[in-house]
């Protein structure tokens, strides 16, 4: 395996990601709408929801990262937010059955699970929240994810592919912390993702970990979470303020604990993420 192909090369995360993999050795090739500047690597404009195009882009390749999507229900309405990024994830899997790409990394959401764009109040049903809690979205986004990991299913069962599908938390870049430095000042602010990040340079370390993991059963889903919560307070007294109706909690939520368990891609991918907001 040593071309591979990145889908959203040009946006915040597939950038790191670009560079993590040259820094492996890696030939890298970016697919996206745009041609950025300053992408160390070979680019092709791409439309996405075009399957002729994308399986011509990534002809050549030995696995891809699929990281092109509308990344939040902001800007957008819901119906293009769903469809640009439900036909996105199955034009690039459809390309890569066609072409004989046994290995893709899919770009996820803990938004999935529901929390943090809902309108109507949703709590957890229990703590920490794992890759088997109900995913109860309430808008396009969140329900884009769920269907693109199901179509990942699909295509393991069908093709054979192994697909990672990684849950990311609020992507955070180094020069954000000050300002979420911030925003951990107050609480309020982040309940809704549950104080929940990821560093992006442990986030793309994740993406490069996920092409060569054993992946159990062909479809995965892991989330990809940092390993305490951004904010000032520790992680009981943001339950018992912000949460006091969660009392189902099944694990040890002292100190800084996170409220998404990382423990499955830890072990899946022999991954650990190293950087941390404070």
């Amino acid at each position: 395996m040593r071309t591979i192909a990145v889908t959203g090369g040009s946006g915040k995360l597939g950038r790191y990601v670009i560079e993590e993999l040259r820094r492996r050795d890696y030939q890298v090739v970016s697919l996206d709408h745009r041609i950025a500047e300053g992408i160390p690597c070979r680019q092709i404009r791409v439309d996405l929801n075009d399957l002729g195009q994308v399986a011509g882009a990534l002809k050549g390749a030995d696995a891809i990262v699929h990281l092109a999507a509308i990344p939040s229900p902001a800007g957008y309405p819901h119906h293009t937010i769903f469809a640009n990024n439900v036909l996105a994830s199955f034009n690039v899997l459809e390309a890569a059955d066609l072409l004989g790409i046994r290995r893709v990394v899919m770009g996820s959401s803990t938004s999935c699970y529901g929390f943090a764009w809902a309108s109507k109040p949703l709590s957890p049903a229990y703590l920490p929240v794992d890759e088997s809690h109900p995913q109860l979205p309430q808008e396009g986004y969140g329900l884009s994810k769920i269907v693109g990991e199901l179509t990942s299913d699909m295509f393991a069962r069908r093709g054979g592919l192994e697909i990672a599908n990684l849950r990311f938390s609020l992507i955070a870049a180094p020069g954000e912390y000050e300002g979420l430095a911030e925003e951990a000042r107050h609480p309020e602010r982040l309940r809704k993702i549950l104080w929940s990040y990821i560093d992006i340079r442990d986030a793309a370390s994740a993406c490069t970990a996920a092409l060569t993991a054993r992946l159990q059963g062909g479809s995965v889903a892991l989330n990809i979470t940092g390993d305490e919560v951004l904010s000032e307070r520790d992680t009981a007294a943001l339950i018992a303020e912000h949460y006091p109706e969660v009392t189902d909690i099944r694990a040890d939520m002292s100190g800084t604990a996170p409220l998404f368990a990382n423990a499955l891609a830890k072990q899946t991918l022999n991954w650990q993420p190293v950087y941390k907001w404070r």
